[in-house]
């Protein structure tokens, strides 16, 4: 049995991990979801928050997030949690996505706390998704 947190807004995967609403925690166990819960997210952002230690009380090992900087990201790792970066969408169709082994880390991390206004995009192609810059200045 393991435990996968999503951050959540709308039953979306929240753009950042520290500014969410709520975190969605799915129970998997044979590789199939046997329960869902939610925890809400403290105020503030997820490097400086007791979120980590939380969520690993709980048993969680799996962060499928949006994005996140370095901090949380070590954060997470510190209490044995690992984050997969890049997830978009509707979180029970990452969830099984993730099951089915069509969810990669995108290697992009946010590189400050005000990153509200993220200035990249989401791409996701099916086995494989990656974050992009987008470059604002050179709009055609």
């Amino acid at each position: 049995m393991m435990k996968v947190a999503v951050p959540t807004r709308d039953e979306r995967v929240d753009d950042h991990f520290g500014h969410c609403d709520h975190y969605t925690i799915f129970t998997i166990e044979d590789n199939k979801v046997i329960n869902r819960e939610t925890m809400a997210s403290p105020q503030g952002c997820g490097c400086k928050s007791g979120i980590a230690a939380d969520l690993q009380e709980l048993g969680v090992v799996m962060m499928l997030a949006g994005n996140m900087g370095e901090g949380a990201k070590n954060k997470l790792a510190a209490h044995n949690i690992k984050a997969i970066r890049g997830c978009s969408g509707d979180v029970v169709a990452l969830v099984n996505d993730y099951l089915a082994g069509k969810v990669d880390d995108s290697g992009y991390s946010c590189e400050s706390h005000d990153c509200g206004d993220h200035g990249h995009e989401e791409v996701k192609i099916v086995g494989y998704s990656a974050a992009i810059k987008a470059d604002n200045n050179n709009v055609n």
